[in-house]
Formats: C-alpha cells, sequence, structure tokens
C-alpha cells in the first residue's frame, strides 16, 4: 500500500487509481457536476464567467477541459489560459505564439551551437570529424 499526502487537502490517504484522497475526489466531481450544470444552461459563456458563478477556480475547469470532461464543443467562447502567457485558447497547452517563440528560440540555439558559438561567448568548440 502506498501512503501519500493529498496533494489537494494535506490528508494522508491511500493512493490507487486517483492522485488525491477520497474526500476531494467528492469534492472534485461536485465542482464538475457545477460546472456542467451551468455550462448546460449557460452556453455561451467564458471561463471567467464559469468560474465565479460556480466558485470553481479556472485551474480546475482547465484540468477538466483537457480531461475531456468539459467538451469545447458545446462551448463556443470557452477556452482556457495559455500555460506561459495567459492568452486564452482552445487547444493544446501553449497558444500559438509562445509555441513559435519557443521553436524560434530552439532553432537559434540550436543554430548557435553548431558555428561553434558557446554560451560563455569564447567560440572555443571541439569538432569531430569521421575517418576515413
Amino acid at each position: 500500500m502506498n501512503l501519500e499526502n493529498c496533494p489537494r487537502c494535506g490528508r494522508l490517504f491511500a493512493k490507487h487509481f486517483r492522485d488525491v484522497c477520497q474526500a476531494c475526489t467528492r469534492e472534485i466531481d461536485k465542482e464538475y457536476e457545477l460546472c456542467s450544470n451551468y455550462l448546460r444552461e449557460n452556453k455561451g459563456s467564458i471561463i471567467t464567467e464559469l468560474s465565479e458563478a460556480t466558485g470553481v477556480s479556472i485551474r480546475q475547469i482547465t484540468k477538466f477541459i483537457r480531461e475531456g470532461r468539459i467538451s469545447l464543443v458545446n462551448a463556443p467562447n470557452l477556452a482556457y489560459p495559455c500555460e506561459v502567457c495567459g492568452t486564452l485558447i482552445r487547444e493544446s497547452h501553449i497558444c500559438d505564439a509562445c509555441r513559435k517563440r519557443l521553436s524560434n528560440d530552439l532553432n537559434k540555439s540550436t543554430y548557435a551551437r553548431g558555428n561553434g558559438d558557446d554560451e560563455s561567448g569564447s567560440g572555443n568548440s571541439v569538432y569531430q570529424t569521421k575517418g576515413r
């Protein structure tokens, strides 16, 4: 038996299939029901309205969306924050702008390292060639 502290409430619990204790699981299920019922009646809601009306955190609502418990198909205005900049998105973890910036930064870093530039600016690199 694997005993852990619940990350949500701190209580000790036997971790099996859930990452939180039974009491928190019940609370999360109630939060989901609140969100689901609210969205059924208010299909055009945005995430801040949903959070304010139900008392469920934006973080928890985002988790429901990512788990597939809340579908964005019938909620045309519902979106969740990008993990980097907070811009509202409807898919993935980061927005297109952050994804492009991350890709560009990675390409620049790869290019700089490939040209012998290193972080120290010394320009000293070792190149190896395959023997013939």
